[in-house]
């Protein structure tokens, strides 16, 4: 029931003829980047094109796509099986470029991956499912808009541990992340290259000595750190952004003491996670295995977002992010469905005295499509009531004894 977010700006009942049916005739329109033109050729004239741009225009907003994707979280967050991929206390972000047009107020060129475009910043829960995502220029640092993810997340799944790759971390980053009781663990591609830090002069390591640069600077820490946990309760109460604060600290000036303070703070709790990093080889194994899953959902979303070639073709940036929102909300829904699906399989096959293993199901992703037909004609058939979805939530018992 995640389209009765659905409805006037104004908050009243919506007047319109089947407003379910149109809803999720609008959802699939922009979600899969089909626009309402195509989308009215292949709906066997249920819907005009001027009536999916309406309901997008009148009915659907940023935070109302939102609040249906925490629907389907919640609801893909009751199944077992989710459970088996994993805890849902660690996430991972990262971005990928989606065209659009070059005269656009939000278009930059990428150097990194060419072409013109915007940035979609996802954050995923290690249990396979987005949790939040942002609509970025391809200029900015991604490490400004990591923290935000996990802020704005009011879903069940609430992870404590976040992922990145190299972009997604800077001193200041894990200084503000560790105040917020955030463990940033980022992928690091050149370790050697940052700055180890000694607490002291005088202490000296065995072994590894020359790794350490520089020795923390505790009495400028201790000078501005009530105006530190200022910032993180201002941060807290919802006041202000990480992403906010991140940007205004984003500059090297050494005028700017509070940003010299977190940049200390920082690499402090840098120095501690480098160590651990470079001498724990499962650390690095989990590190990779969860920044691999945002890998697999960038694949799963460009298949989703078959239309136009992958192009957003609005110029408006509230419009491009309603793209971006529509089309996480289209993922989370198919995410679901083949958990359902997969469920079903398992408790089936358990019942015909199959022998399955917790490791072979580890093995497995929400993220299969070959059974999924993207073209064709659209029917919405509201009489067709799919099944409760307690029927598959929970899998064999003897399946977790494995």
């Amino acid at each position: 029931k995640w389209t009765r977010h659905f409805g006037p700006l104004s908050g009243s009942e919506p007047k319109l003829k089947e407003p379910i049916e149109r809803y999720i005739f609008t959802t699939f329109a922009y979600g899969c980047n089909l626009g309402p033109n195509q989308m009215a050729r292949h709906s066997r004239s249920v819907v005009t094109s001027h009536m999916i741009s309406y309901t997008n225009r009148r009915h659907i907003s940023t935070s109302k796509i939102e609040a249906a994707i925490r629907d389907i979280i919640n609801a893909y967050n009751r199944f077992s099986l989710p459970s088996v991929w994993g805890t849902g206390k660690r996430a991972a972000a990262d971005g990928s470029k989606f065209e659009i047009y070059e005269n656009n107020l939000h278009s930059e060129y990428h150097i990194r991956y060419g072409g013109y475009g915007g940035i979609a910043y996802h954050h995923v829960s290690d249990k396979y499912i987005a949790l939040f995502t942002h609509f970025i220029t391809c200029g900015v640092w991604e490490a400004v808009y990591i923290l935000d993810g996990l802020l704005k997340n009011l879903s069940d799944i609430q992870p404590d541990t976040l992922h990145a790759d190299t972009q997604g971390q800077s001193g200041p980053v894990f200084a503000l992340s560790y105040l917020l009781g955030i463990k940033l663990m980022p992928r690091i591609r050149n370790w050697q290259d940052y700055t180890f830090v000694r607490p002291r002069t005088d202490i000296t390591y065995s072994y590894i000595d020359p790794l350490f640069k520089d020795v923390v600077n505790w009495n400028l820490i201790k000078t501005h750190w009530y105006d530190m946990m200022r910032v993180v309760l201002s941060i807290k109460a919802g006041k202000v952004m990480p992403s906010t604060l991140l940007r205004k600290l984003s500059s090297y000036s050494k005028k700017n003491r509070l940003y010299q303070a977190f940049l200390e703070l920082g690499k402090a709790v840098r120095t501690m996670f480098l160590l651990d990093y470079i001498s724990n080889v499962r650390m690095r194994q989990e590190i990779n295995a969860i920044t691999n899953i945002v890998e697999m959902y960038h694949g799963f979303l460009d298949w989703v977002f078959f239309g136009k070639e992958g192009t957003i073709t609005e110029n408006d940036p509230i419009e491009q992010e309603k793209r971006l929102k529509y089309l996480d909300l289209v993922a989370s829904a198919v995410i679901l469905q083949n958990t359902v699906d997969m469920s079903l399989a398992i408790n089936m096959l358990s019942e015909q005295g199959e022998v399955i293993l917790q490791r072979h199901i580890a093995a497995l992703s929400p993220y299969v499509n070959r059974h999924i037909k993207r073209y064709g004609d659209y029917v919405v058939n509201l009489h067709n009531i799919p099944q409760p979805l307690e029927a598959a939530m929970n899998l064999p018992p003897e399946i977790f004894e494995s």
